[in-house]
């Protein structure tokens, strides 16, 4: 089962790094990439979240926080992406699902392009 979660990790990580396009890597190690953007969240002195893929004992965990922040984002995703979602902004995967990857690569990139928007011009 391990050797399948790292495939379906290097895969979902490769996903994010093109889809996250300019933001930044935080952390990338085996099992744990974090991207943040490259601006700051309203009172924070650090840069803000956008995304993560992490290996978890039994599934594959893929974070995409502008999804938290802006729930129209979701709109238009297939509902068997939906299935794999957990909370408002976490998809949990347990094997390859090259479809389901790639609507979520789309989505990354969606979400990527709504945060290099000025605020005032983001969904609501």
């Amino acid at each position: 089962m391990r050797e399948l979660f790292d495939v379906i990790f290097a895969d979902l990580r490769g996903r994010m790094l093109q889809a996250g396009g300019s933001m930044e890597v935080s952390a990338d190690q085996p099992g744990s990439l974090i991207i943040k953007t490259p601006w700051n969240e309203p009172g924070k002195s650090e840069p803000a979240w956008f995304g993560a893929v992490q290996l978890k004992k039994n599934y594959i965990s893929y974070h995409l926080m502008p999804l938290y922040a802006f729930p129209p984002l979701l709109e238009g995703v297939s509902p068997d992406l939906l299935k794999r979602m957990q909370g408002k902004s976490c998809f949990n995967f347990k094997k390859v699902e090259p479809e389901l990857f790639d609507a979520l690569e789309q989505l990354t990139a969606k979400c990527a392009s709504a945060y290099a928007e000025p605020i005032a011009a983001r969904p609501h």
